[in-house]
C-alpha cells in the first residue's frame, strides 16, 4: 500500500484550506525538499506573513515573483572565488519554493532583515463575495387586511 505525506501541503498554502483539489499535488511536492527553511503565519484573519531563512544571501541574489496564483522565491549564490572550508556548515544551495495562493490574495511587499526574507500577504475579497445581512421585515397584524371571510 503506498502512503502519501500531505503535511506540505499545509506548508505551502495560503489562503484556503481545500485539501481535495490538493491531493493530486501532493505527487509532485512529496519529493521536495524542505530547503530553505520556513515559517507561515496566520497575522489575522486577511494576513499571512511567509518567513523565509536565507543566511548567507543577499536581497539582490534572491527573486520573488507572484504569478496568477503561485507565489515563487528563488536564491542563486554568486560564486566569489573557490573558498577551502575546514567545515560547512551553513548551506549556500540554489533553491526554488513555491506557494499556491488563494483567490484574492495578493502579495503586499517583501523585506529582508538579518537573513531572514520575510513575504506580506494580504487577502483582499471583494465586497460582493462578502456575506451581507438581509433585514427581515416585520408587517404587524394591524397591517394585515382581511380578503376573504366566511359567509354568515
Amino acid at each position: 500500500m503506498r502512503t502519501y505525506n500531505i503535511s506540505p501541503l499545509w506548508r505551502s498554502t495560503i489562503g484556503f484550506d481545500r485539501v481535495f483539489d490538493l491531493v493530486d499535488a501532493a505527487r509532485h511536492t512529496a519529493g521536495e525538499a524542505n530547503y530553505p527553511p520556513c515559517n507561515v503565519e496566520r497575522l489575522s484573519d486577511d494576513r499571512y506573513r511567509i518567513s523565509l531563512a536565507l543566511a548567507g544571501f543577499s536581497p539582490d541574489e534572491i527573486t520573488v515573483t507572484a504569478e496568477q496564483s503561485v507565489l515563487t522565491i528563488e536564491g542563486r549564490k554568486g560564486e566569489k572565488g573557490r573558498r577551502d572550508f575546514v567545515y560547512r556548515g551553513i548551506s549556500s544551495r540554489p533553491f526554488k519554493r513555491q506557494f499556491g495562493l488563494a483567490a484574492h490574495v495578493r502579495v503586499e511587499g517583501a523585506r529582508f532583515d538579518n537573513g531572514l526574507l520575510q513575504i506580506e500577504l494580504v487577502r483582499e475579497i471583494p465586497d460582493a463575495m462578502k456575506p451581507r445581512r438581509i433585514p427581515i421585515d416585520n408587517l404587524a397584524a394591524s397591517d394585515v387586511q382581511q380578503i376573504e371571510r366566511e359567509a354568515a
